[in-house]
């Protein structure tokens, strides 16, 4: 086994800051400090929670999120694209580009006349 140097300053284990994080360590060990806000169970919020679970324990499929407006321009594009999808006539990617053949045309040959 080899050791190396430890890096950085030396620490001093009487200092205050170190008792204080010992102490620290020692009660999140011993589980009496608990992070995050306390909760409480007489609140508004903590009853609609737990009627929520009880709801998805007895397996009734909860509404999530904001409604679909089934008429709204969006949902009409959306439907059309996937029966399209099912009916395989949906194109993907970008049209062909169309051939274009130019057909050269007669030219006309105009007189210009200068008058001074």
């Amino acid at each position: 086994m080899t050791t190396t140097k430890q890096l950085g300053r030396p620490v001093n284990e009487n200092s205050a800051r170190q008792i204080r994080l010992k102490e620290i360590a020692e009660k999140r060990a011993a589980g009496l400090i608990k992070r995050g806000r306390p909760t409480n169970e007489n609140s508004k919020n903590a009853a609609k929670q737990k009627a929520r679970q009880e709801k998805l324990a007895a397996g009734i499929v909860l509404k999530r999120g904001r409604p679909v407006n089934e008429t709204s321009a969006r949902q009409k594009r959306l439907n059309d694209l996937t029966e399209r999808r099912a009916n395989g006539t949906l194109k993907l990617g970008r049209p062909k580009q169309q051939v274009v053949v130019e057909v050269p045309t007669k030219t006309k040959k105009i007189k210009v006349t200068t008058e001074m």
